[in-house]
């Protein structure tokens, strides 16, 4: 497939723990539509699914480079007849399966089944995360409010741990529910999925921030699990402003990391699979992320 040679070169970069797919300097609409061709895992009718990178955001900002601005030439890339919109796709700093379609009534249909998917108890979206720390439980449910509060120049996601009904009802605060299972432990650190059971922006890693075991790369909300003697403790978000994920010198040594290189470690979320009408989709683990389970001794789980 046209492309596969500068993705691989892309990918290879991508094993060393840069942020996004390259370390060093950021990719430029070519490397990323070759990348973004090379990674499609099913096409079929109006559907076309890939794997998208970390650090490549979906709708960017004036001027920085997006998943929606190349979608008009990636069209022409693979040939297809109608231009394609965003049926569902992981946040910037995830990597994983984004769903395409070129028919905004199957685009409608599907983003409907997702709905209904979720109210009825069903998580059609599995995710696979690294974690810093080992859950006290092997599974769980986390439930919680969150809620949007502006720090400064910056959005970030507070926990709501009891909700009133009137900002329920203004949705000023939103429940959310998330489903994880540990896959594997080693070292202080896990391999965890995770199954939304709510749809709510950056939901993911404030959870996991709960359970105390931040995403490994999450240079966001990892500030809000201190440890005192090796042992973690919840800080408040109003002392735990965002900064570069802190790791100890063991598990710097592990990953083959300076603490100068560890702001370009990406984050370690992985939407793996989609559940949709006709069957399961889904992407393989991205080089870097199964780099990181082998340095870490965690299996390579590959099947939800």
């Amino acid at each position: 497939m046209a492309g596969g040679g500068t993705a691989a070169r892309v990918l290879a970069r991508a094993r060393h723990g840069a942020r996004g797919a390259g370390r060093g300097r950021p990719l430029g609409p070519e490397e990323t539509l070759g990348l973004l061709e090379a990674s499609v895992v099913h096409q079929e009718g109006a559907l076309l699914a890939l794997s998208k990178p970390p650090g490549l955001p979906v709708l960017g900002h004036a001027g920085e480079l997006s998943l929606s601005a190349l979608l008009p030439a990636l069209r022409r890339r693979l040939g297809l007849p109608a231009e394609l919109q965003v049926v569902k796709a992981p946040a910037r700093e995830c990597s994983g399966l984004v769903l395409l379609s070129g028919c905004r009534r199957v685009t409608e249909q599907l983003q409907q089944f997702f709905s209904n998917a979720r109210r009825r108890g069903r998580y059609p979206a599995t995710y696979r995360a690294v974690t810093v720390g080992v859950p006290a439980e092997a599974e769980g449910k986390i439930r919680v409010g969150l809620r949007w509060q502006q720090q400064g120049d910056t959005a970030t996601v507070l926990p709501v741990l009891a909700p009133g009904r009137r900002s329920l009802a203004r949705k000023e605060v939103k429940n959310t529910l998330t489903c994880y299972r540990v896959l594997g432990a080693a070292g202080g650190c896990a391999l965890l999925q995770l199954q939304p059971g709510t749809a709510f922006p950056e939901q993911l890693p404030v959870h996991l921030t709960l359970l105390l075991c931040p995403v490994l790369g999450d240079h966001k909300y990892s500030s809000r699990v201190g440890r005192v003697l090796g042992v973690p403790f919840l800080l408040p978000p109003e002392a735990a402003p965002a900064r570069t994920q802190v790791l100890d010198e063991e598990l710097l040594s592990r990953l083959g990391l300076s603490p100068q290189r560890l702001r370009h470690l990406p984050l370690h979320l992985h939407l793996q699979q989609l559940v949709l009408p006709q069957g399961p989709l889904c992407a393989p683990l991205p080089p870097y992320f199964l780099h990181t389970l082998r340095c870490l001794g965690l299996p390579e789980h590959q099947e939800p």
